[in-house]
């Protein structure tokens, strides 16, 4: 499943200015591969959630057809990421967030506690739920600390470029 752009289910990355936050979340239709803009973390997660069994189409959002045009197209205007499908949903009270590294190597996943602080591995979690048994029905296990793939063909060339081994290293506008 491709997330932010190019399968049902993925955020995407501002390639400038917003480095590290998402700004646009979109699925893409399973007939006819056009990519829709969901209104909200929550939205995208459901439909992440259930990717698989409930596979994503335009009729799904009010309004919307295969017959219209695309909301967001895949290009290199921003830097797009795929999510994993099936990734459970954020339980209610904490916010997942991802932080894009400086050389977009790869996003940095963490979680925000109902009482504002991160979290960044599953024994933070659990050591978390330990001391706040106020917080029932979530487990470490409801959490998922993967990585969206960075889609290369969507890295600014100016900003960095991928080399034979496989690290991103900068450039100038005049070595590309």
């Amino acid at each position: 499943m491709k997330g932010g752009k190019a399968d049902p289910k993925t955020p995407s990355k501002r390639s400038h200015g917003t480095q590290g936050s998402i700004d646009v979340y979109a699925v893409q239709c399973n007939g006819c591969l056009k990519w829709r803009v969901v209104d909200t973390v929550e939205d995208f997660e459901k439909i992440r959630h259930k990717a698989t069994e409930e596979p994503f189409y335009c009729n799904k959002k009010p309004n919307v057809s295969c017959e219209d045009d695309a909301d967001i197209n895949y290009d290199a205007t921003r830097t797009w990421v795929i999510d994993k499908p099936n990734m459970p949903k954020t339980p209610d009270g904490f916010k997942r967030s991802l932080v894009l590294r400086k050389d977009y190597s790869k996003l940095d996943p963490y979680y925000i506690t109902p009482t504002g602080k991160k979290l960044r591995t599953r024994n933070e979690i659990a050591a978390f739920l330990k001391e706040h048994p106020e917080i029932k029905g979530v487990s470490p296990s409801d959490f998922d600390f993967s990585s969206p793939k960075i889609m290369d063909d969507t890295v600014p060339e100016i900003v960095v470029k991928k080399d034979s081994a496989k690290k991103r290293t900068k450039i100038s506008k005049d070595d590309a």
